[in-house]
């Protein structure tokens, strides 16, 4: 009997316990699949996409305002209002992907549109007649807008899901293999920077001296190696298996609690319906333990003898106790989702405002005739982040460890807070360095000057400021989204997250329309005028910094009363 026990246990042991599988939908060997060896082709997709990305988006607003001859405010929108757009699609990819699909295909299909849209930016910019003139025409501008929107919904299938995807790799049922996927998230956000370091750096240089099309061609190459990197670790991939649809079982809950409001919850949780088999009745997905809070919704899962009289139990009126924990765990990342906004229209500046006002400085490198194009400073915030990554991981970890106790030195949400605290300095050093650059026109009189004489690299400090608060908050931000979503609502939570980055942009975009209107009243430049100089984009930085710190505030007291999601069976 003990021999039978142990090769039950030895069979255990040669598979994952998560409910992964391969990609021949057999439940996943561990020996053979996943953990760092399947990483390497997933980080160098996101790598090489990433490079495609920053490649074609970090001198947009120039692009925008040099070919498609676009004022100042208007281009900065439009970059605005687009990058918003690359981070509202995820949500149609990570419902398609948590619902149908899975991950691996969405991935596969959505970088298959990412490419077209590539392509035509590729034409639009280097074909005569597509390529815009001094005097662009409505065609030009069209075609080019078209392409830019279809990498918008080419990125919708991939944000989502790469980073999850390379968190399913490891087992979270296997403390070992578990204790890796913090670091996975570290060096995912590491490789990212790796494409936008060559992006901000290679790829601006030659837009800038080679023309847009080499500029947009060589991302669209990438984009292309991304696929191929993809599909290379096919057979080493661990696959969640679609759960069916997250919104649908939402509604259930709601309506199902609605339908029960006159009904009492139980004081005893055992009372409350949930399935008598091990795994959780929602496919890919493991139970959830009962949490005390947002009580109401228990309603949906209190069992009256009306709900069993036919036999079947009916989903829109009697719901499992992990069904509504789901929903419960929906809830409580919407305050901290929130204040991600204010965190995101800050970064969403250095692709807008700090490239207009790099290009209102000196841009030569030292005394020699070279000139860095101003788009190119965002490598210093890329440098920052590639600083960060390993002194976080290797230093500040350990030391964190020591003092606090917990696994991974700082939990998710105090790593998140720090970014926010670091995020006000950058925004005050940006509008410190305005505020010298204005009282330096106004001295020598350069109002007319296209470039005051000082120097770009004065920008360095908010750059490097922002790489330092990406650390804390992005990455602290897409490991906490992935740790405390529902297993069958990764991608979607990982979305809800992204979509914080486009709220970001629109807010930006928002901000300076508000500012504009307000500030050009009575024929006044306004804060934001073609020609800095007779601006004042210090106060635009000041009023960034003033709801930063408001916003850090919130965060504070929502952190304060966060519930941690909790598998059953996992100690409290």
């Amino acid at each position: 009997m003990q021999k039978d026990m142990g090769e039950v246990s030895g069979e255990d042991d040669l598979y994952t316990k998560d409910g992964t599988v391969d990609y021949r939908n057999n439940p996943a060997k561990k020996a053979e699949t996943g953990t760092w060896k399947a990483c390497p082709f997933i980080l160098g997709n996101e790598c090489c996409e990433r490079l495609a990305y920053y490649g074609m988006s970090t001198n947009l607003v120039l692009y925008f305002k040099k070919r498609l001859n676009q004022h100042s405010a208007t281009a900065s929108k439009n970059v605005s209002n687009w990058s918003g757009t690359c981070y509202i699609t995820p949500l149609i990819g990570a419902f398609l992907a948590d619902a149908y699909l899975g991950r691996y295909w969405t991935i596969a299909c959505f970088s298959i549109i990412y490419v077209i849209g590539m392509t035509l930016l590729t034409l639009s910019a280097s074909v005569p007649g597509l390529k815009p003139s001094s005097d662009p025409k409505e065609v030009q501008t069209a075609v080019c807008f078209v392409a830019l929107y279809l990498i918008a919904l080419g990125t919708g299938g991939i944000k989502p899901c790469v980073s999850s995807y390379g968190a399913d790799q490891f087992d979270d049922a296997d403390e070992v293999e578990k204790k890796h996927k913090s670091s996975f998230f570290n060096w995912f956000y590491f490789s990212i920077n790796i494409g936008a370091l060559i992006a901000s750096s290679v790829l601006v240089w030659i837009q800038d001296n080679m023309g847009w099309g080499w500029g947009f061609g060589i991302p669209a190459v990438t984009m292309a190696i991304a696929v191929v990197s993809f599909f290379s670790g096919t057979r080493l991939y661990r696959n969640q298996k679609p759960g069916g649809s997250p919104l649908t079982r939402i509604c259930q809950v709601v309506v199902a609690s609605f339908r029960k409001f006159k009904v009492d919850v139980p004081g005893d949780k055992t009372s409350l319906y949930e399935t008598t088999d091990a795994e959780s009745a929602i496919t890919g997905s493991r139970k959830l333990d009962h949490t005390k809070d947002l009580r109401f919704f228990d309603k949906a899962a209190v069992q009256t003898e009306s709900d069993h009289m036919k036999g079947n139990i009916d989903g829109w009126r009697l719901c499992t106790v992990t069904q509504v924990e789901e929903l419960k765990a929906i809830i409580r990342l919407l305050p901290i989702w929130a204040t991600g906004i204010i965190f995101s229209a800050v970064y969403s500046q250095m692709s807008t405002m700090f490239v207009l006002q790099g290009a209102s400085m000196d841009t030569h490198v030292g005394n020699s005739s070279f000139m860095i194009p101003p788009a190119s400073l965002s490598i210093f915030d890329t440098l920052s982040v590639i600083f960060w990554v390993p002194i976080y991981d290797q230093l500040i970890v350990p030391i964190s460890r020591k003092i606090t106790g917990h696994k991974n030195g700082l939990t998710q949400l105090q790593r998140m807070g720090t970014g926010l605290f670091i995020s006000i300095f950058a925004m005050v050093s940006a509008a410190i360095l305005e505020l010298f650059r204005l009282k330096y026109v106004k001295r020598h009189n350069y109002y007319e000057l296209e470039q005051v004489p000082m120097s770009i690299f004065w920008q360095v400090p908010q750059y490097f400021l922002i790489g330092c608060a990406e650390v804390f908050t992005f990455i602290g931000q897409l490991e906490f989204f992935y740790d405390q979503a529902p297993d069958a609502m990764r991608s979607l939570c990982s979305a809800l997250s992204l979509t914080t980055v486009a709220l970001g942009n629109y807010l930006s975009s928002l901000l300076v329309t508000i500012v504009m209107n307000i500030t050009t009243k009575n024929g006044k430049p306004g804060w934001i005028p073609d020609n800095l100089n007779y601006g004042h984009l210090d106060y635009f930085y000041y009023l960034l910094a003033v709801l930063s710190v408001l916003n850090l505030g919130a965060y504070l007291m929502i952190a304060k009363w966060y519930t941690y999601k909790r598998p059953v069976g996992t100690p409290r």
